[in-house]
C-alpha cells in the first residue's frame, strides 16, 4: 500500500488518500471471525495509520473503583487473549490509569506527569503526551485504550471524535465475535446433549416390527428436532393378539422426550400384559397424573389398539388423540375416522374413574387401521394450507402390496406437498393391514423408518 499518511497530522488534506486507506482498513477487517486475529489486525493498522510509542488496554470489567488490570502493553512480548484469561495480570490500584478509567470521559494530556510512586509509572517511561479513550459497555467504560507520544501535545483534538466512535465500534463487533463464539459453544453443547437425547430416546422405540400372523405393520417415525414426544410401541400378547400404542406428548423438544421416556417406562412396568385397551390408558393416566404431569401442565394423548386375527376384530380406546382411520377392505375406496367417545388426554387429572372407553371393530381380511399424530396431518405448504386429513387418506388410497409400501406413499406425498423432509412437529405414522391368516409372509427385520 506504500507510506501510510500519519492521521494525527493535520496539515494532510488529501482526503482521497484518507478515504482509500480507510476502505483497506475495513475490507481486510471484514476478512476475520477470531476476535483475537481481529483485534491484532486492527492493532496493527490503526498503528501505521495513527502511530503511538505506547499502547494499553485496561480493563474494570467485574471490578470495583479505583481497582483495574492492564489487559495489553505493546511492550510485552507475550500478550494474553483477553477474552479467555481475564485472570492472568494482576490487579492495580489507584493511579492516573485508575483515575481516567472511571471517569467515563475521553482525555487528551498534553503534558503527561506522573508520579513516581504511581503503579503505572512504568508504562509511561519518557512519555509526554497522552490520549484515553473509553470503551463503553452498558453505558460505563468497562475498558479503556490508552495511547502515549514521546513529543508534548501530540495529539489534535480535532481527531478525538472519530477516534471515540471509530474505536467503540470496533470493540462492539470484537464484543459480538466473543459473544458469537459463545454462543456456538453452548449450541454444540446444547447438541451434542441433544443427539445423545435422541438416540436414547430411539433405543426406546422397537428395534423390530412384531411378527403376527394375519397382521402386516408398517411404521415411519421422525422428529422434529434431535429428540421429540411422539412414541409408539406394540405388545404381542397370547392368542395370536398384538397391542399397539401410539402418543403425542405436549410440547417439544427435551421435555417432550424425557415425558416421552416416562411413558415409555410406564407402560413397560404394567403388571401383566395390557389385553383390555381401556384399562391400558387408565393405568397409564394414573400414574402419569400423580407422579408427573399435574405439576408442569405437560399432558399426553394416546390411542391403544388390541388387535384380534384371529377374531377378526379391533379394540380401541382414546385419550384425546386423533381418532385413526380404518378401510373396511382393500376395494373400498374410502377410510373412515373411528371416532368413538374420547376422553381427556393422559396426566390432565388424576381422578378419571375406570378405564377409558373402548369401542370394538370389525378387522376382516383386506382392511387396514391408520394411526398417527397430528405432525402428519399439520405441515403447511408454503400458502399455509395444511396437508390434511383428505391428502392422508388419498396417499395411502394409492396401489400397495404392503403396509410398508402404504407408508412409503403418504411420507413421499407429505415431503412433496411441504417442500422439506421435517416439519415443526414430530411425525409418526403406524399402519396396521389385515391379511389372511392361512398366507405366509416373511418376518420383517425392522420397525419401519425412524429419523432424528
Amino acid at each position: 500500500m506504500g507510506k501510510t499518511t500519519d492521521f494525527f497530522d493535520l496539515t494532510t488534506r488529501n482526503w482521497r488518500a484518507r478515504l482509500a486507506v480507510s476502505v483497506e482498513l475495513m475490507r481486510e477487517l471484514s476478512r476475520y471471525t477470531d476476535p483475537e486475529e481481529l483485534y491484532t489486525v486492527f492493532s496493527r493498522r490503526m498503528m501505521q495509520l495513527y502511530p503511538t510509542a505506547r499502547q494499553l488496554t485496561i480493563s474494570r470489567r467485574g471490578l470495583d473503583r479505583p481497582e483495574y488490570r492492564v489487559t495489553r502493553f505493546n511492550m510485552w512480548a507475550d500478550t494474553p487473549h483477553v477474552w479467555n484469561d481475564d485472570d492472568r495480570n494482576k490487579v492495580q490500584r489507584g493511579g492516573l490509569l485508575a483515575d481516567l478509567l472511571y471517569e467515563d470521559q475521553p482525555f487528551v494530556l498534553d503534558l503527561l506527569k506522573v508520579d513516581a510512586d504511581d503503579p503505572c509509572a512504568h508504562f509511561f517511561e519518557g512519555q509526554q503526551s497522552l490520549l484515553a479513550i473509553p470503551l463503553f459497555d452498558h453505558g460505563t467504560a468497562q475498558n479503556m485504550v490508552v495511547v502515549t507520544r514521546e513529543a508534548p501535545a501530540a495529539f489534535p483534538r480535532e481527531q478525538v471524535p472519530e477516534l471515540v466512535w471509530l474505536s467503540n465500534l470496533f470493540a462492539r463487533a470484537t464484543q459480538t465475535l466473543v459473544l458469537s463464539d459463545r454462543l456456538q459453544e453452548l449450541y454444540d453443547a446444547a447438541d451434542y446433549e441433544l443427539r445423545a437425547i435422541g438416540e436414547l430416546q430411539t433405543s426406546l422405540l422397537p428395534e423390530h416390527l412384531p411378527h403376527i400372523p394375519g397382521l402386516d405393520l408398517g411404521v415411519h417415525y421422525q422428529t422434529a428436532n434431535r429428540a421429540g414426544g411422539d412414541y409408539y410401541d406394540f405388545f404381542p400378547l397370547p392368542g395370536g393378539k398384538l397391542a399397539v400404542l401410539i402418543a403425542d406428548v405436549s410440547g417439544h423438544g427435551t421435555p417432550a422426550a424425557v415425558l416421552m421416556a416416562i411413558t415409555h417406562s410406564l407402560a413397560h412396568a404394567l403388571p401383566q400384559p395390557p389385553t383390555k385397551p381401556g384399562e391400558f390408558l387408565a393405568y397409564l393416566n394414573k400414574h402419569l397424573a400423580k407422579h408427573y404431569t399435574l405439576s408442569t401442565g405437560n399432558f399426553v394423548t394416546a390411542v391403544c389398539v388390541i388387535f384380534d386375527p384371529i377374531n377378526g376384530t379391533a379394540t380401541i380406546s382414546n385419550a384425546g388423540h386423533t381418532p385413526p382411520r380404518v378401510r373396511w377392505n382393500m376395494r373400498d375406496n374410502r377410510y373412515t375416522a373411528i371416532d368413538q367417545v374420547r376422553r381427556l388426554p393422559l396426566g390432565v387429572t388424576h381422578r378419571t374413574q375406570g378405564p377409558y372407553p373402548e369401542t370394538t371393530i370389525e378387522f376382516r381380511p383386506g382392511a387396514e387401521l391408520v394411526l398417527f399424530t397430528d405432525g402428519i396431518v399439520e405441515p403447511e405448504n408454503h400458502h399455509g394450507e395444511p396437508f390434511g386429513i383428505p391428502r392422508l387418506d388419498a396417499a395411502l388410497l394409492q396401489p400397495a402390496s404392503e403396509a410398508r409400501q402404504g407408508v412409503d406413499h403418504l411420507v413421499e406425498a407429505l415431503q412433496t406437498f411441504t417442500g422439506r423432509t421435517s416439519g415443526d412437529d414430530d411425525r409418526t405414522l403406524v399402519v396396521v393391514r389385515r391379511n389372511d391368516l392361512a398366507a405366509k409372509r416373511p418376518e420383517k427385520s425392522k420397525a419401519g423408518s425412524a429419523e432424528l
